[in-house]
């Protein structure tokens, strides 16, 4: 028996690691206490622990976007994160985007241009566009369309997308300005 395979303080095999970890997490303005395995990504939790069916699974290697969440206000593909890694954030999924029945300028917008056909990318189109607005890097539909490149509409309304977040866009602009 090798030494180098036991615990040399109490001489037992050492500990693997753990099976579940505890963390907090602010979801779509509420504070939320997990037990979850450490290697359960933040999409698989959104979506199997808390029903969260909103943010899609698309191609669950980060390439299509439509798990696009906000952490801390800032855009994330959840497939290719672990929750855990996330302890203490503030997640923003499509279901929070609203404030009561009030939709958020951009879901307005998208419904506006019909900016969806299928529907399936919408959510994680959505979040990305609040991400991509409140970066404040865009100034126009080139910036727009270079910035949203992560973000994948397989079924053609890609160009009234552009144009609901282009509109919005412009709407912040004239109203800074003011």
């Amino acid at each position: 028996m090798s030494h180098s395979a036991r615990n040399p303080a109490s001489g037992a095999p050492p500990a693997g690691p753990p099976s579940t970890q505890r963390i907090t997490l602010q979801i779509n303005g509420v504070r939320k206490q997990l037990e979850l395995a450490p290697w359960t990504t933040l999409l698989d939790l959104l979506r199997e622990s808390l029903g969260l069916t909103g943010t899609k699974k698309g191609c669950d290697h980060g390439q299509c976007g439509a798990c696009t969440v906000l952490v801390n206000g800032k855009r994330i593909n959840s497939c290719l994160t672990l929750a855990v890694m996330k302890d203490g954030a503030e997640v923003t999924t499509v279901e929070g985007l609203a404030t009561g029945q009030t939709l958020h300028p951009l879901q307005e917008a998208f419904i506006e241009h019909d900016a969806f056909q299928c529907g399936y990318c919408t959510p994680g189109q959505l979040c990305s566009a609040v991400g991509l607005l409140n970066e404040g890097k865009a100034k126009t539909v080139e910036d727009i369309r270079e910035l949203m490149s992560g973000n994948l509409c397989r079924c053609g309304a890609y160009p009234n997308i552009l144009a609901a977040i282009d509109k919005v866009r412009r709407e912040r602009e004239g109203s800074a300005g003011q």
